[in-house]
């Protein structure tokens, strides 16, 4: 499919996407996008992580510019070290649809990740997070888990597979929230109507930049509503099947610079 002359947003996930498995930017990464950057485009981050497991992140890898996080809940300008905008998700209706998810499926097992650029992730006994390696507070009970606003709910379940775990939690929660599956065992809850695309539309006003003049790129259903605001969207390789049948291209892996091949091509 021929591409338009130039892009004016790249708009890309992080993990399973830009970043490798030791979340770092490869050089290749890194010069493709400085290419774009040459030619006008913007770089515009959007991400599952919160802006409180995200600072750190963005300081290594020195970027800048405005960051979707938290599923869209978050606006943060890197550069600025600043919150844009953010909603919250209201914690007595996320009580409630974990009770209309148990109801389904059975027991599942909860985290939340607070607000602000401060937030902490909090996790109830039985959950296990992802990657053992992320900062998080264990709590004795799941009241504890609203002691403070949230942004989002993350939930697991000890038998059921990702797919079935986001299509039966969506099933239960209706307007409730939106259910996103943004990685493995990584389900989550977030406020109703509050996904990745809206937040790319939010950050293109700021921006002055129609989102329907961006690529974008991602691994997973997460990243879908990105897609469908956006005027080109990439799958990378390693990919969820979801999101590579929405995709209007598939790129080379995220191990493989997937995201640096198709700028080369774009913007050289």
């Amino acid at each position: 499919m021929p591409f338009p002359p130039a892009y004016a947003l790249v708009a890309t996930d992080l993990d399973g996407t830009l970043l490798r498995r030791d979340d770092t930017v490869s050089p290749r990464s890194r010069a493709a996008l400085a290419l774009a950057a040459a030619a006008g485009a913007r770089h515009l981050v959007a991400t599952g992580r919160a802006v409180a497991g995200a600072r750190e992140l963005f300081a290594r890898l020195d970027y800048r510019g405005l960051a979707v996080c938290g599923q869209g809940a978050q606006l943060y300008d890197a550069g600025a070290g600043r919150m844009v905008h953010a909603v919250t998700l209201d914690r007595e209706l996320a009580d409630a649809a974990l009770g209309k998810i148990e109801a389904q499926v059975g027991r599942v097992f909860a985290a939340v990740d607070q607000a602000g650029a401060d937030g902490r992730t909090l996790i109830e006994p039985g959950y296990l997070l992802p990657n053992p390696a992320m900062p998080a507070h264990r709590t004795r009970y799941r009241d504890e888990l609203w002691a403070a606003p949230v942004i989002k709910v993350l939930i697991r379940h000890p038998e059921l597979d990702d797919d079935a775990l986001a299509a039966a939690a969506g099933a239960a929660v209706g307007d409730l929230a939106t259910v996103a599956l943004s990685g493995p065992h990584t389900v989550e809850l977030q406020p109703y109507g509050v996904d990745k695309g809206t937040g790319v539309a939010l950050a293109c006003e700021h921006l002055g930049v129609d989102p329907a003049a961006g690529i974008a790129f991602g691994d997973m259903p997460n990243d879908l509503p990105m897609f469908r605001r956006c005027g080109y969207g990439v799958a990378m390789a390693n990919a969820h099947p979801d999101l590579l049948a929405a995709a209007d291209e598939v790129t080379l892996p995220h191990e493989d610079d997937g995201v640096a091949v198709v700028l080369e091509r774009v913007f050289g």
